[in-house]
């Protein structure tokens, strides 16, 4: 398996497995992913298996230290030097899920927010993976004032 930065050439496969991983209303569009791919690339990767994307990460780099809402649709708030590295999804296609992609991916933002001196990362989650999400040190904030898709969040923040 590879990890790269993803590029506008994943488009169709990238919203592809957005839509199998997201229900609608929480789902981004592709126009949405368009952006992020033009704005941030290199915030945005892909896990391959023989060539193939099987999974994805992605998020703006801001110094606003919450999770927003407007930030999944507008990539235009994406800050080069910002502190604080967001997570807006991370997605694993079902066959490939159970075999830590999302966990390598995961730890690739990580160990690169460090390396670029950011203060953290930050994501929003529902309550069933606040536990998966623990286990890289992210620390349950509470409920987020996000309410993207009309579900409820929990915001979680892992501070270097």
């Amino acid at each position: 398996m590879k990890i790269r930065n993803a590029n506008i050439k994943d488009l169709n496969r990238i919203a592809e497995i957005e839509k199998i991983c997201f229900p609608h209303l929480e789902a981004a569009s592709e126009k949405s992913f368009e952006g992020r791919l033009i704005d941030y690339p290199n915030h945005f990767w892909v896990l391959e298996d023989d060539g193939k994307i099987v999974s994805f990460i992605n998020g703006l780099v801001t110094d606003k230290e919450h999770l927003e809402d407007e930030m999944y649709s507008d990539s235009s708030i994406h800050n080069e030097n910002g502190a604080w590295q967001m997570i807006f999804g991370v997605d694993t296609i079902p066959e490939y899920r159970g075999r830590g992609c999302a966990g390598l991916l995961i730890k690739n933002m990580i160990e690169t927010a460090k390396a670029e001196n950011r203060k953290g990362l930050v994501l929003t989650c529902k309550d069933h993976l606040v536990k998966y999400y623990s286990k890289f040190g992210f620390i349950d904030e509470g409920i987020s004032e996000s309410n993207h898709g009309g579900v409820i969040w929990h915001e979680m923040r892992l501070s270097f």
